[in-house]
């Protein structure tokens, strides 16, 4: 096995594991990158999507100026096309962590990139709790944070951990577009040392190993998403 791997993946081999172009330090980057950014962004994004739901008109909390300011910010987050935004706020991200290239770099951007995306999400999946609940919530006194974690978030738990899973699906495919202009990671070792030395292995290596990423949070999310909502 190991002499037929080594034979059809000869540059993959060649590689290794350890070292700044191994693919151990590949994997820990795309993951690196992928978590770091989903936390950052995925906050931004659960902010934004709660605001727009409440402060809209028929929210618990009506104000239409608010509600028009962000749903514009998130809507033009979202038609931003993300390898234009890498270069756009390339200042703000040297001002946030001293640099504009790299691995730590790249969070700036992916997090900033994934947020309006996921506020969507957010705000499609609490658009859908049954006014009836919060109408009873608001007459038994229930205040704006109690609404907002045990009516919105908590009733929706099992659709907010599905659209999660798509969009940290989403951002392993961002890294691996941000790894394309060096921001290290699994996508930077498929163009750098697959697609521009012509080594096909490479690629088809690192493409595969993002498939299996994908398909484990796919798993988990499923899981989960199941298991909520048994409960």
């Amino acid at each position: 096995m190991a002499e037929w791997f080594a034979h059809t993946f000869p540059n993959v081999v060649y590689l290794g594991w350890s070292g700044e172009t191994g693919w151990w330090t590949a994997i820990v980057q795309t993951l690196y990158m992928t978590f770091i950014s989903a936390l950052i962004g995925g906050l931004l994004g659960l902010i934004f999507g709660i605001g727009v739901v409440v402060t809209a008109e028929d929210g618990i909390t009506p104000n239409r100026p608010l509600f028009w300011i962000l749903d514009k910010i998130v809507s033009i987050g979202r038609a931003f096309p993300f390898i234009i935004l890498l270069a756009a706020i390339a200042p703000l991200t040297k001002i946030l962590v001293g640099t504009q290239i790299g691995v730590t770099a790249a969070l700036v951007p992916l997090a900033l990139g994934v947020a309006p995306f996921y506020a969507r999400q957010v705000q499609a999946s609490l658009e859908s709790v049954d006014h009836g609940k919060v109408e009873a919530a608001q007459t038994v006194g229930a205040d704006f944070l109690d609404i907002v974690f045990t009516v919105y978030l908590r009733e929706e738990l099992a659709s907010l951990i599905r659209v999660s899973t798509v969009t940290l699906i989403s951002l392993i495919g961002l890294t691996a577009m941000a790894g394309a202009i060096g921001a290290g990671g699994l996508g930077n070792t498929a163009i750098s040392y697959g697609y521009n030395r012509f080594a096909n292995d490479v690629t088809w290596f690192a493409t595969i190993l993002i498939l299996i990423f994908v398909l484990l949070v796919q798993l988990v999310g499923d899981f989960l998403a199941r298991r909520v909502s048994h409960r």
